[in-house]
């Protein structure tokens, strides 16, 4: 009677890990797919994309289309830092309409975009481009806002000049703020594709890593003032506590 109950135990201990396992795994994939698509990323700069995001035991797999090919890589480099993740299936495709590579509109997204990325310069930024030439135009907090534009526009990959016609406020004005906590995987995409736009920081072989807001980031530079650069302008990505930087001089 005693081996009969063992027996039975077994049986039914088999049969509970046998039907626990695809339903734990179902509830990964998920809590995958709800992360994602609720990150800061996919709601602040990808909610007007089609993307379709669908995890089959943490392979998460994105098909749809996006207004543009940065939009493609930040899906993918969002998507791929939440914890379970194995790796990720980009099947994403960019609309056939967008503006042409370095083309003045394709410029302009380029400009709004890296605006966006940092907390310290105006998101409400006007701005027009006309031969590779950047005209700014709106209201600056203060002169060192004002001056932080100029330079973090003129360093963006296609810009040739900068223009700053912004108006420096007379008065306080109410602080920029992103809302809830930003998720760690929308911060990590967000300092890969700011050290990306920066011509400065474009040629660089950087790893990013975030962990409950600080940015840890390794990798080479040619000496230490494009090392500096780095660590400036990732600090000011939006969600960013502090930065770690542990990249080597070549």
């Amino acid at each position: 009677m005693k081996a009969i109950n063992i027996i039975s135990t077994m049986v039914v201990t088999v049969f509970l890990l046998a039907f626990s396992v695809p339903v734990q795994a179902a509830n990964m994939d998920n809590a995958i797919e709800k992360s994602v698509k609720d990150s800061y990323v996919f709601q602040t700069y990808l909610q007007d994309d089609d993307i379709k995001v669908k995890s089959k035991d943490g392979i998460v797999t994105l098909t749809g289309t996006v207004s543009e090919e940065s939009h493609k890589t930040m899906a993918e480099d969002t998507a791929s830092g939440f914890a379970d993740v194995k790796r990720v299936e980009n099947k994403l495709e960019v609309k056939a309409d967008r503006p042409a590579v370095k083309s003045d509109a394709w410029l302009v997204t380029k400009v709004k975009t890296t605006l966006l990325f940092h907390r310290h310069v105006s998101a409400m930024t006007e701005v027009d481009v006309k031969d590779g030439i950047v005209t700014l135009r709106g209201d600056a907090e203060n002169q060192a806002q004002k001056d932080l534009t100029t330079e973090y526009v003129r360093d963006i990959e296609g810009v040739k000049d900068v223009k700053n016609e912004m108006t420096v406020a007379k008065g306080p004005k109410e602080k920029r703020t992103t809302g809830d906590k930003i998720d760690d995987s929308s911060i990590t995409a967000q300092v890969k594709m700011s050290l990306l736009y920066h011509r400065s920081t474009s040629g660089l072989k950087t790893k990013v890593e975030t962990k409950d807001g600080v940015v840890t980031l390794s990798g080479t530079a040619k000496n230490s003032a494009e090392k500096d650069l780095a660590t400036k302008y990732a600090k000011d990505v939006n969600g960013v506590k502090s930065v770690e930087n542990l990249m080597t001089i070549e």
